[in-house]
């Protein structure tokens, strides 16, 4: 319920955000009819169309993306047309004659104008499709949640809802623009004046939708101005996860049961074990770890997580990760068995491509530990890095409860080194970024085109947090993929490590790169997955660290250029 309520605020505040100002004249031009016969029809029509496309595209994959980009040509042909027969009544009755013979036939009457409940509905179909609402944080989290968890009925109501709130807040606009049309054509010869303003407008909005500025520019502006009070609401929703966490048990103190251990026969394939269960887990205190092989989080927790299990292997504890995966990629049992050896995970680990057992905890994040006592009770968790002492203090409370005594003492100390090294301490370090589209943030070359091979150019200078492409890309939901040799990507970031997900192409064929920062070879500055001169080859689909500033976490400017076409980058984070 409450996330149905975020998600109508969210669609509301839509009407703050310049990036509605194209869609605003399709809406207005309907102002001066009834609302119950034309406006709501329009507005029910756009919402429930933007609901299906957005949930085909967050679940369906790239071929949704492209039917939408067919169905938003065919929108602007049509859009372009109502605004001629708002500039000219002659052109109006020509273009509706067919449709108004039409009418006569099915209905046997008309109202002489193509104003039909049916003609409404269909200029709100029009108009969803057009329609590039502002990807602030609520509707990023919707569409994530609906990517991670799969096609749902949830998934779509929540979609729905978030259109249902901005079609709100532009039927009030509606209702005021009604009253303004009314009072304007009281006026002799005010109407058609106002008609041909309409018509004006129209093509505008057309232009500027076919154009890019519906996601270029006044994305960019909106994000500025709605980003803030949208995260306000997630926090007052959904806070963060360290407030999340269960509290630090204090010396002495019991545990609280926070559940039942969930099964795992979701698991799609087991690594390191055969498959384990709740019963063959009975008598065990178990630690279940939530992580992606290319998580830069997960990747950081998980040496405390290997040295627990060194630790307290031989005194009762099992220790299960379970791999859910973030992108398509982490899906493949072979790339997980690679990552598994490369990294040294030696406990067992649950393939849990289909989500099962993450729905089952209704877990949202990575890393995400979960501490189970000898009945099989939830007794604590932990979500992100961070609170090792306090963890291990938890898990040497169940063990002793079960009867273990002579444990080891002292805490570990992994002394993890390169991508697995603890994070910097610098709370200006600049945020994860995402290369794909479906939640690109801080985008400085433009227009990002949806499924398509375009050329890009990134520009002299980037502010902080901004990164572009440049040269010739295929952006989808999730990656972008580079079509012709010497393309790059530019990232003005602050930060002691950067890493950037990685995958050679389709083919398999490893692809050279060379770095540089501020415009030179990083030197002592590279990452452990390049040299001095910057320097460094694609392999396989993996995180890679590119960047660890030998001293300070200053800004910088950071270039990557690829030499062969067929990479696929997926994401940055920094440390």
């Amino acid at each position: 319920m409450l996330l149905l309520i975020l998600a109508y605020l969210g669609g509301v505040l839509t009407i703050l955000s310049p990036c509605i100002l194209p869609v605003l004249p399709f809406v207005f031009a309907r102002a001066d009819r009834p609302f119950l016969k034309s406006g709501l029809p329009m507005l029910i029509g756009m919402a429930a169309t933007f609901a299906l496309v957005a949930t085909l595209a967050a679940v369906g994959g790239g071929w949704a993306v492209h039917a939408n980009q067919y169905g938003r040509a065919v929108a602007l042909v049509v859009l372009a047309l109502l605004g001629l027969t708002l500039l000219s009544g002659h052109v109006a009755e020509w273009l509706t004659r067919p449709f108004v013979a039409l009418g006569n036939k099915l209905s046997q009457r008309t109202d002489g104008d193509g104003g039909s409940v049916w003609a409404s509905v269909g200029l709100g179909i029009a108009t969803g499709l057009l329609w590039a609402p502002c990807a602030g944080p609520i509707l990023g989290l919707l569409l994530t949640g609906a990517a991670l968890k799969g096609a749902s009925v949830t998934t779509t109501l929540l979609l729905l809802t978030y259109a249902l709130g901005a079609a709100t807040s532009l039927a009030l606009a509606l209702a005021v623009g009604g009253k303004v049309f009314a009072l304007m054509k009281r006026s002799l010869g005010a109407g058609q004046w106002v008609r041909r303003s309409l018509g004006v407008l129209v093509l505008a909005g057309v232009a500027a939708i076919a154009m890019g500025v519906d996601t270029g520019l006044l994305t960019r502006v909106s994000l500025a101005s709605t980003n803030g009070l949208e995260q306000k609401l997630i926090d007052a929703v959904q806070p963060m996860p360290a407030a999340m966490a269960s509290p630090a048990p204090k010396p002495g103190e019991a545990l609280p049961v926070e559940g039942t251990l969930p099964s795992l026969s979701g698991a799609t394939g087991w690594l390191n074990s055969a498959p384990l269960t709740r019963n063959s887990l009975h008598g065990k205190v178990v630690l279940v770890d939530f992580w992606t092989y290319s998580c830069i989080n997960c990747l950081r927790s998980l040496p405390y997580v290997e040295a627990w299990y060194d630790k307290y292997k031989d005194h009762g504890l099992v220790v299960i990760g379970v791999h859910s995966p973030e992108f398509a990629f982490e899906k493949d049992r072979a790339n997980v068995a690679a990552a598994v050896k490369r990294l040294g995970v030696t406990y067992p680990v649950a393939l849990d491509s289909d989500y099962a057992i993450w729905q089952g905890f209704n877990n949202e994040y990575w890393p995400a530990e979960y501490f189970i006592d000898t009945w099989g009770r939830i007794r604590h968790h932990s979500f992100g890095e961070g609170g090792y002492a306090e963890d291990e203090d938890v898990i040497r409370q169940l063990l002793t409860a079960a009867g273990h005594t002579h444990l080891p003492g002292g805490y570990v100390q992994p002394g993890a080194k390169g991508v697995e090294a603890a994070i910097a301490n610098d709370s200006d370090r600049s945020p994860e970024t995402y290369v794909g589209y479906a939640r690109a943030d801080n985008f400085a070359g433009g227009r990002l085109v949806h499924g398509d091979a375009s050329d890009y150019r990134a520009p002299a200078t980037l502010d902080t947090n901004q990164w572009a492409l440049g040269g010739r890309w295929t952006v989808r939901p999730q990656e972008a993929t580079l079509d012709a040799a010497s393309g790059s990507i530019t990232y003005r970031f602050r930060g002691r490590d950067l890493h950037l997900v990685l995958g050679p192409g389709s083919d398999g064929k490893p692809v050279r790169f060379r770095v540089t920062l501020d415009g030179h070879a990083p030197g002592a500055d590279h990452g452990v997955d390049t040299d001095a001169n910057g320097n460094g080859t694609v392999k396989a689909q993996r995180l890679y660290q590119l960047v660890r500033q030998a001293h300070g976490n200053g800004e910088r400017t950071f270039t990557i250029t690829f030499l062969e076409p067929g990479v696929h980058a997926y994401a940055f984070t920094f440390g």
